[in-house]
């Protein structure tokens, strides 16, 4: 609290000029900067004239005062711009301690024969305080001070501001060039693009300033050192040739008002170059310096634990206080137990706290502007977070969608896009949602510290568990402790883990959605990264023949079928030998199957090594033939009664059911004019049936007709 005082007081006070909540004066609102220019002045004024001690005791506690200030100031803000003007705090405040220097020097030399008040109570008290009765000890404890402070904090605090002043500097040219090229590409709007570029001169300066303005504080160091070393030889000089007095005693009176004096100088030095010290190291960081260093060093309670480990070895060791070693032994794994007992908690709060910021930085944004949608996401309640953070490679539902992507990019020949998992409040603990371009397109509940067990065949599972619906498939299955996994296993039941349960399910609905995957973006990379002769062929058919669009419709058909786009190189052979012909999507898609057709046949022979047909009847594929019109055709429509597609769905079913119950997944082959317009109808009924057209089968497949519908 007495910290945010500060910050307040100064806040209100010394940096922004504005005393309005100290003293109500309209004069000074008015008038500030005349104000500030007379401050200077007296400073300046300080230098040359003598000042009574007890006004030197008020300027002096103002000078301390000052210096915490400054250092509060840096521990507290966000980032190292906040205080921008430091450089010039640093001049002001130097100038301000060095005047006071000279005032004390000058009423140590002409009144120090009065006695060790001479240069005021605030320099006795730190002469007397640090002395402890002893000159020497007083000696030694300044000389300390002034080595950390020229030493080691003044000098390496000047060393990090010069670094980072000549890396910004050499780094400039880089940041602009991504500055213009984020705005050549749309990336940021012009306004945006200003505030980088002042942002990037500010930090440039703002370092180059402090690389300057450590230089104060190191010279500040040396003139204390040399003043106070005239102080003393000429203190003594002074006290026994002209004022009579004793050896001893101007020794006593003239090193206390030495050595207070160094200290009311050097400790205000000390705070300052700290301060410094904090700032130009803060240049990579963002946020108070407490929030930073602690919660970096908290982030490896293993490093806590192994220093706790070395104190209690300490402490048998002979000779050692074992007591204060164990004690630190003692704190040091305490802490480093409860950093990791929380520290799951304390990043997923940080993630919190960083979706917070994005969201705010959203907030600021153009109302016009239109936010990117999730292309696929999983929602997840609750209870089901840690599925995301399982230790174990194969539970982890991110490794398996890892998994997943690579399987769509070997079998179907297309990358899909980034999978998001985020939580949602809104959903029960143990349920998630599924979605494709932000539409819901699955949902379902899983056992988080269960496996699902079902049997392949769709039998009811007799193992002892809560019984469910598989939500991928639709099959009857059962929730079981991971203990009934051995049992489940001998039984020729199928088991999965939740994460399994939740992958599998995606991939089903990817399969059925595939088509939407294949943007125009995807279609125009494909083109662009083809090599060679494939890249000669598409330069030649696209676009001067069809356009990226129609190139995209086609690889859609072709993954809404489940067949692979991986042979660019055969597409693009089947829609140059018929683009000549016709540039519709519908006709040239059923070229390139046929150009495609050993790869379909392949992909639909079962692992007998045939592939399972039903011939679609005469009759059907005379109701089909009747009922499609159109004048020629690239215009061809299927234009049926509803009554007749009921018919064909109901014989359809039951025809697939028949052989499905014999462990046959059949295909249908119909002629090659009315496949398409069948497989219209099917993916409406059954979506995972292949419709193959006569001309599709390849001459080396094995076929088996089953029969007919």
């Amino acid at each position: 609290m007495f910290a945010k005082l500060i910050i307040s007081v100064m806040k209100t006070t010394f940096f922004q000029g504005n005393f309005k909540n100290l003293v109500n004066s309209e004069l000074y609102l008015k008038h500030k900067d005349l104000f500030f220019a007379i401050s200077i002045i007296l400073m300046i004024g300080v230098l040359i004239f003598p000042v009574p001690a007890i006004v030197l005791d008020m300027l002096l506690s103002i000078s301390i005062s000052c210096s915490v200030v400054i250092l509060m100031t840096v521990l507290f803000i966000e980032k190292p711009l906040d205080l921008s003007s430091f450089p010039s705090i640093l001049l002001i405040i130097t100038v301000l301690r060095l005047s006071l220097n000279v005032s004390t020097t000058r009423l140590i030399l002409s009144n120090g024969h009065m006695g060790t008040s001479a240069a005021g109570h605030v320099v006795e008290a730190f002469g007397y305080f640090v002395m402890q009765g002893s000159i020497v000890i007083g000696t030694i404890i300044f000389a300390i001070l002034t080595i950390i402070n020229f030493v080691v904090i003044t000098k390496g605090s000047g060393r990090i501001a010069e670094v980072a002043a000549r890396f910004s500097l050499d780094a400039m040219p880089g940041k602009q060039m991504a500055i213009d090229a984020d705005l050549s590409s749309g990336g940021i709007t012009q306004d945006e693009a200003k505030k980088r570029r002042k942002l990037l001169e500010d930090e440039s300066t703002f370092l180059g300033a402090m690389d300057g303005a450590n230089k104060f504080v190191r010279g500040d160091a040396v003139a204390g050192l040399l003043i106070t070393f005239i102080n003393f030889i000429a203190g003594i000089v002074i006290g026994v040739v002209q004022k009579n007095m004793s050896f001893d005693t101007a020794l006593h009176t003239y090193t206390i008002l030495t050595i207070g004096d160094g200290l009311v100088s050097q400790i205000p030095a000390l705070i300052v170059s700290i301060a410094a010290g904090l700032l130009v190291t803060k240049s990579g960081d963002k946020g108070p310096a407490d929030k930073e260093i602690f919660s970096q060093l908290a982030g490896y309670p293993k490093a806590l634990a192994v220093s706790g480990s070395l104190a209690f070895f300490m402490a048998i060791m002979p000779g050692t206080p074992a007591i204060q070693f164990t004690i630190a032994g003692t704190l040091l794994s305490i802490t480093a137990y409860l950093l990791y007992k929380t520290r799951v908690p304390l990043t997923q709060t940080q993630k919190s706290e960083d979706s917070i910021s994005v969201l705010q930085k959203q907030e600021t944004q153009a109302d016009d502007a239109i936010p990117n949608i999730d292309v696929i996401r999983i929602e997840l309640g609750y209870g089901l977070l840690a599925l995301a953070n399982e230790k174990s490679a194969s539970s982890k539902i991110t490794d398996q969608i890892k998994g997943l992507r690579k399987q769509f990019a070997k079998e179907l020949g297309i990358i899909i896009p980034s999978v998001r998992i985020q939580d949602n409040a809104q959903l029960a603990a143990e349920e998630y949602i599924l979605k494709i371009k932000e539409i819901e397109v699955g949902k379902g509940r899983l056992k988080p510290n269960k496996l699902l067990v079902m049997d392949p065949t769709g039998n009811e599972v007799k193992i002892h568990g809560e019984n469910t619906i598989e939500p991928a498939f639709g099959l009857k299955a059962k929730w079981v402790d991971k203990i009934d996994k051995e049992e489940a296993i001998l039984s020729g039941y199928t088991v999965a883990d939740p994460s399994t349960v939740i992958v599998t399910h995606l991939s089903e609905l990817l399969k059925e959605n595939i088509s939407e995957l294949i943007t125009y973006s995807e279609a125009q990379r494909l083109i662009d990264s083809l090599q060679g002769d494939q890249k000669k062929m598409a330069a030649e058919i696209i676009p001067a023949k069809i356009s990226v669009i129609v190139f995209q419709r086609i690889l859609q058909v072709l993954l809404s079928e489940s067949v692979s786009i991986r042979d660019i190189s055969g597409i693009l052979e089947g829609i140059a030998e018929f683009v000549d012909v016709t540039t519709n999507v519908r006709r040239l898609t059923e070229q390139v199957r046929i150009r495609l057709a050993k790869q379909i046949c392949h992909a639909n022979t079962n692992e007998k090594g045939y592939i399972p047909i039903v011939m679609l009847s005469k009759s059907w594929e005379k109701e089909f033939s009747d009922f499609i019109q159109g004048k020629d055709e690239d215009s061809y429509q299927l234009v049926i009664p509803p009554s007749k597609l009921q018919g064909f769905a109901s014989d359809f079913n039951k025809t697939v059911d028949k052989f499905a119950f014999e462990g046959e997944s059949v295909v249908l082959l119909t002629s090659a004019k009315v496949r398409p317009f069948i497989r219209s109808v099917v993916e409406r009924i059954r979506p995972s049936v292949a419709v193959m057209s006569q001309n599709e089968i390849h001459t080396k497949a094995k076929i088996r007709i089953l029969g007919d519908m």
